[in-house]
């Protein structure tokens, strides 16, 4: 084993840090003071659970209570991070071990793995683990739970571990299966909850300034797409929809070959050149559902932006020297299929375009996680969204912390409601529509997108009516700058907010000649056209009991023009006298 030099609790380990943190020293002092067997710190993404942890390693070795060290990453690009990390603190570990390879060189002090290795030979794991006094550090402990045989590899591995560290940094997952070397207590509604030893969370860092803010801009849109029943159907992303239909619109908006996806990276791009004012080596993150995708967001990028986008693809051999190259470089955008979700440590992303059908609490927190590093103060992070519920609802809610919450099981006779009250909270959650409208094959037929709103510290910034891609009322929040405070973000918003709404009411209002009444006119000439539309709709429904997105969707494809929403007033009263002449037919 390499000599280490002395670790001391008032500084990192060599290497990975100047100094420690406010946080990560009073972990360390809490962690020295009680030498527990098992220790769990959840701090939010960002705030260094890296340098806490192989300070602690360093502390450890270095005064012989353990002489080896294992570490478990959930990926193969974090097994790199982590060496990479402890060989700067002084600590060689070696990143290509595979559980029953045997032994490895004495240059080293330990192994990094994964949780899938560990689950296909937890044995060899074991046995290297009794052999010495090791020291085991669970990075993103919560993966212990994505499968029984994750689990139970980890627990048979690492149960005769000297010590064993557990990180985590996003929210646990709810079911009902223990993590391996969490301790649990009764909590809200007498469910067991996980415990942990330390928490720093998101809203604490915020205040320290180790995590930039985050200003997320929603994007919503009309979509229109064939069911697989062949019906053709049209809704606007972010109005209340079945749960079926909210992630067909989504799928709809996220298709590389509409006009949403183009829309929104042009958007993003001109975020990024804004924030690349004032942060020159500041680079963008597309998260794609799928490798197709993947690519052709990358050809997008290149048109919008003049300049080839970094695509890493999870079964890529080089997928960790890309996102390092990436990391090193000052290009400006990466595309990525969930690679570069969880625990890789890219500091210079500032800027984020959510582009996958993937929407739990867990991966949102993993995917946002990557882009509010600290390196400056007064740096933002700004992450775009489509307007759908639940990650608008993540977004508001990001300084949230959760726990572990093991799901009640049905375990006596007493308790014979349980299962059905499960299945009827099932029920309610799955929204269904019609059956036509289920998940399956479906062809997206078109999108076009619009600014909704921002959402920053939990509270909405927006502009009265529809806000149009590349419009000035657009730019009032593309344009923030990249590098403000947290309070003066909040205080710019608002200011442009009001300026605007002054700008729309007040002066024009005074200043407006006569002559302009038809503007007004106008306007309330399509709303009422779009409410006597809306109204034929609706009894076209009772007669028939056709959806009224089917009905809007077919209407265009006769009389043509865009959504409704949008249409002119021509185009409305096409569709207003179609549906009447329908209603003669039907009625003859």
């Amino acid at each position: 084993m390499s000599s280490l030099g002395p670790a001391w609790p008032e500084r990192a380990a060599w290497g990975t840090a100047p100094s420690l943190r406010a946080w990560q020293s009073a972990a360390l002092d809490d962690y020295l003071s009680r030498n527990p067997r098992d220790f769990l710190a959840v701090a939010t993404p960002g705030a260094g659970k890296t340098t806490f942890a192989l300070t602690v390693a360093a502390e450890l070795l270095g005064r012989r209570v353990v002489d080896r060290l294992i570490i478990v990453a959930p990926t193969e690009h974090l097994k790199m991070q982590w060496a990479e990390a402890a060989a700067r603190a002084g600590i060689p570990i070696d990143p290509t071990y595979s559980a029953g390879s045997g032994k490895i060189s004495s240059d080293y002090v330990g192994v990094a793995v994964t949780y899938a290795g560990v689950g296909v030979n937890p044995l060899a794991l074991r046995i290297r683990t009794e052999r010495f006094r090791t020291l085991v550090i669970l990075d993103e402990i919560h993966h212990a739970g994505d499968s029984l045989n994750w689990g139970e590899g980890v627990r048979e591995a690492f149960e005769p571990a000297a010590r064993r560290l557990a990180l985590t940094g996003t929210p646990f997952r709810s079911d009902i299966n223990p993590i391996p070397f969490v301790s649990y207590a009764p909590g809200e509604g007498g469910f067991p909850t996980s415990v942990a030893d330390y928490t720093y969370g998101y809203a604490e860092a915020l205040a320290d300034h180790v995590v930039r803010p985050v200003l997320f801009l929603a994007y919503s849109g009309q979509m229109s797409w064939r069911t697989r029943a062949g019906d053709e159907v049209a809704a606007s992303l972010g109005e209340p929809l079945t749960k079926d239909m909210t992630s067909q619109a989504l799928r709809t908006a996220l298709d590389p070959q509409g006009s949403w996806m183009p829309s929104v990276l042009e958007a993003a791009d001109k975020r990024l050149s804004e924030v690349r004012r004032h942060i020159p080596d500041a680079g963008g993150l597309v998260i794609a559902s799928d490798q197709d995708s993947a690519r052709a967001y990358a050809k997008l990028l290149k048109s919008i932006s003049g300049e080839s986008a970094t695509v890493v693809l999870s079964d890529e051999k080089a997928s960790s020297k890309k996102i390092s190259a990436f990391s090193e470089a000052d290009s400006r955008w990466m595309v990525a299929v969930r690679m570069v979700s969880e625990g890789v440590d890219v500091p210079r992303l500032a800027v984020g375009v959510w582009a996958t059908t993937t929407s739990t609490p867990l991966f949102f927190a993993q995917a946002v996680g990557r882009f509010v590093r600290a390196r400056k103060r007064g740096e933002i992070a700004s992450v775009f969204l489509p307007s759908v519920p639940n990650l608008l609802s993540f977004a508001s809610e990001l300084e949230a912390q959760r726990d572990h919450v093991l799901k009640r099981k049905v375990s006596d006779d007493g308790d014979i409601f349980a299962a059905e009250d499960d299945l009827l909270a099932q029920a309610n959650a799955a929204e269904g529509a019609s059956e036509e409208l289920e998940l399956g094959p479906f062809e997206a037929l078109g999108s076009e997108a619009r600014f909704d709103h921002a959402l920053y510290d939990g509270a909405q910034f927006g502009h009265e009516g529809e806000v149009h891609v590349g419009s000035e009322e657009e730019m009032d929040f593309l344009g923030i700058p990249g590098l403000l405070e947290p309070d003066q973000v909040s205080a710019l918003l608002q200011q442009r907010q009001a300026d605007r709404r002054r700008t729309r009411s007040g002066p024009v209002a005074e200043e407006r000649p006569a002559d302009t009444v038809a503007e007004v006119t106008t306007h309330e000439q399509l709303g009422l056209l779009r409410r006597e539309l809306n109204g034929l709709v609706g009894s076209w429904n009772h007669r028939t009991g056709q959806a009224h997105g089917i009905t809007h969707a077919a209407l265009r494809k006769e009389c043509g023009g865009p959504a409704a929403a949008v249409a002119n007033a021509e185009q409305l009263q096409k569709r207003i006298d179609r549906i009447r002449e329908w209603s003669v037919r039907k009625t003859s």
